[in-house]
């Protein structure tokens, strides 16, 4: 265990499939009530890090300490564990047959053992978190896209995590969908709510978080505030990304 611990630490994490080494020694930490924006081009290894971070996918060598617990010590209880971290992916990842209300309740009811009122209770101030209070009867097929995504964060705030791990959860939407997500996810972040978010969503990196990280080829290449990222990256690659990323989703986003 460690002392006065940040909620979430990262030390020298690599991560190889095969012959291709795709995390090389990445080592960062975050702060309770701290939002951090993951960024970097396809394929660098950043949704692969947030899921060494919750063990989905387990770092071969490394460090993973949540809350001053080490996560890649084979004694830990990985599933308690885990219930501090709450994940939104891409894809809503939501129950066909259950409404939003039961997506919502199933692990307060499962992992958390709550009963049916408790949960019932818990998982409608969740939908009124995000939002959709007069949608917990509806079905994902009877949702946009944005709304099952808001379901599928709802039903991670509802285990009361510590931490809010976001892999690109704006990508698989239409863009007009894209800020009523980001809304909620801003108002997270302002309520104090610890985030680490992967996302090319650059409005909301520059708006909302306290340090953005390039990563790129595995390993780090910058990290700083907005401010210092946007206005005098220290790398010519970190400008060269940021300009693609300003051809790719407009002006706006610088």
């Amino acid at each position: 265990m460690l002392s006065n611990p940040p909620i979430l630490l990262l030390k020298n994490i690599h991560k190889s499939y095969g012959t291709e080494e795709v995390l090389k020694g990445v080592s960062f930490e975050l702060n309770k009530g701290e939002t951090k924006v993951l960024i970097g081009p396809s394929g660098t290894g950043k949704s692969t890090l947030l899921r060494c971070i919750n063990q989905l996918t387990p770092p071969d060598q490394g460090e993973v300490w949540l809350n001053g617990t080490e996560l890649t010590d084979s004694k830990v209880d990985i599933n308690k564990a885990r219930q501090q971290m709450g994940m939104v992916f891409q894809h809503f990842n939501l129950f066909a047959h259950l409404d939003a209300l039961n997506n919502v309740k199933l692990g307060l009811t499962k992992v958390k053992g709550m009963n049916e009122e408790e949960a019932k209770s818990k998982a409608i101030e969740e939908l009124e978190r995000v939002g959709l209070s007069t949608q917990a009867s509806s079905y994902p097929a009877q949702l946009s896209g944005g709304q099952q995504q808001r379901v599928g964060i709802a039903r991670a705030l509802a285990m009361d995590p510590k931490l809010m791990l976001f892999d690109e959860p704006t990508s698989a939407l239409d863009p007009e969908l894209i800020g009523e997500v980001l809304e909620v996810m801003i108002d997270l972040a302002e309520a104090g709510m610890t985030m680490l978010v992967v996302t090319h969503e650059m409005g909301f990196a520059r708006s909302v978080c306290d340090e953005i990280i390039f990563l790129e080829n595995g390993k780090i290449v910058e990290q700083g505030s907005p401010r210092q990222f946007f206005e005098s990256p220290e790398h010519k690659r970190t400008q060269g990304f940021l300009d693609k990323i300003s051809e790719l989703y407009g002006g706006a986003e610088r």
